[in-house]
């Protein structure tokens, strides 16, 4: 008899590791891998204004990011969280530095260098085999200001593995506590509206 409820106990294990295997592996297919932007080739961003005499640019390609990204079994994006992106205002540079000059100035780049953006929540469509659309929500701080920024963001996945992130995002500097700086002794009026343009590459 008790030859039998030992064997009947050896007969329980089996069972029992199969059901341990079957809730753990979807943990292990959905597992989170954490990505920070490519040295050397960390890609740029570019904010593009008007103003009363001609359009403007002025781009980064220094910057800081990193973010956790959920795949599925089949290499398909689920979902991003603790991403942060910063960067560093006076990083951020037209053709001319007198502009460059008057922009730090409006932005307060002496008392706040530094412009922040933190992911609060993502939901990810499908656009095909390895491309993306992520409907990202978050916090972007401009001089001291925060303000919630809703985004549509394009993510490739290629094949080595890295990730390209794109998008385009329009935002006005009022809602920042900003004034759209003027030059020339008032001659050109910078506009309120602004855009945001970036091409970023992440790898593992």
């Amino acid at each position: 008899m008790k030859t039998q409820n030992f064997i009947s106990r050896l007969n329980v294990i089996p069972a029992f590791l199969v059901a341990i295997l079957f809730f753990a592996l979807p943990q292990f297919s959905q597992a989170q891998t954490a990505y920070g932007l490519v040295p050397g080739k960390q890609g740029s961003i570019k904010v593009l204004g008007t103003s009363n005499v001609h359009d403007w640019e002025m781009a980064s390609t220094t910057m800081d990011s990193k973010g956790e990204f959920k795949f599925d079994s089949n290499n398909a994006l689920q979902s991003i969280s603790n991403f942060t992106f910063t960067v560093a205002v006076k990083t951020i540079k037209s053709e001319s530095s007198s502009m460059d000059s008057r922009m730090y100035k409006a932005i307060k780049a002496e008392e706040y260098p530094k412009i922040v953006y933190n992911l609060r929540s993502t939901q990810v469509t499908p656009v095909s085999k390895n491309k993306f659309l992520v409907k990202a929500i978050g916090d972007l701080t401009i001089a001291g200001a925060k303000q919630p920024i809703a985004m549509d963001v394009n993510v490739v996945v290629n094949p080595d593995n890295t990730l390209s992130i794109t998008g385009t995002e329009k935002i006005k500097q009022t809602d920042y506590k900003l004034t759209p700086p003027s030059f020339m002794a008032g001659a050109m009026k910078v506009g309120n509206d602004l855009t945001i343009k970036y091409a970023l590459n992440y790898k593992k």
